[in-house]
């Protein structure tokens, strides 16, 4: 989050979201064949990777592009990886995952800490809340984007290799997203990559292997096996990273209130998995 928004500025959102997946992308693909694994093969693998490329790269990464230009990296970071809230829902409606009272409690608890997260942002005037303008709402909606991909990915490797799967899927995502930032005449299509210090070039390079290609890789095929909601659960410590990160290099603080709905997720999040712990103890 930290080194996606210290780029934007010079480079343009939708060029980071898509310089994030494309070649990222095509790293995990050549990893994935380098290893002996198989590409996708008949009109079903593609479908579902396409699909899977539309929702959780194209989606997730154009909302979070756009939202970070709006909000904090520490508290877009927070919203972002609130999606285990998410995860926890759909995991039990559609695989039985089962998350026990005190997760009942930590969903309802965790959508207090999202309203404390997102309502300070938004400007209200006259009967009017202007929702669209609020990087929160935007990061929102990058969060439900994850969880939804998280829950394809079981059907994605039906047809599949899932390491294989998450490289394609982040080059089918990243290309409509170049195709936006030329649209939107990024600065970094106009001639203004000359701009670029060494520390950005780094930085969008971390973003798209670290960020990208290695985490996204090691995500996706865990989230083959074993449970989801545990699994997706472990992204919320992404924000402490973020949060001490933005303070450290772009002096970002959290508002009393913000700071007061990100501890009520957090608190959330360890009562969503609550029983898994207390099993593994």
């Amino acid at each position: 989050m930290v080194a996606m928004k210290g780029g934007i500025p010079k480079t343009g959102p939708f060029f980071v979201a898509a310089l994030r997946l494309l070649p990222a992308g095509a790293l995990l693909v050549a990893f994935a064949t380098a290893r002996g694994r198989k590409q996708p093969s008949g009109w079903a693998a593609w479908v579902a990777v396409a699909a899977f490329g539309l929702v959780d790269a194209a989606c997730f990464q154009g909302f979070l592009a756009e939202g970070l230009q709006k909000t904090s990296a520490g508290l877009g970071s927070v919203i972002i990886d609130s999606q285990p809230l998410t995860v926890a829902i759909l995991a039990a409606l559609l695989f039985g995952e089962s998350i026990g009272a005190v997760g009942v409690g930590g969903l309802v608890l965790g959508v207090v800490g999202l309203l404390l997260l997102e309502v300070p942002a938004l400007s209200v005037e006259g009967n009017d809340t202007a929702i669209w303008g609020s990087g929160e709402w935007w990061m929102f909606l990058s969060a439900q984007s994850m969880a939804v991909g998280t829950i394809m990915v079981r059907w994605v490797s039906k047809y599949s290799d899932p390491i294989m799967a998450t490289g394609w899927h982040m080059i089918i995502g990243g290309v409509p997203l170049l195709v936006i930032s030329v649209l939107n005449h990024d600065p970094a299509l106009n001639g203004h990559l000359q701009e670029l210090t060494l520390n950005d070039v780094l930085a969008l390079l971390y973003t798209s292997i670290f960020g990208s290609a290695i985490s996204y890789g090691v995500y996706f095929y865990n989230a083959t096996r074993g449970s989801l909601t545990t699994l997706s659960s472990l992204t919320f410590l992404t924000p402490m990273f973020a949060s001490i990160f933005g303070f450290l290099y772009l002096g970002e603080t959290f508002s009393p209130v913000q700071l007061g709905g990100a501890l009520l997720t957090l608190v959330a999040i360890y009562m969503v998995n609550y029983k898994s712990i207390v099993g593994e103890k």
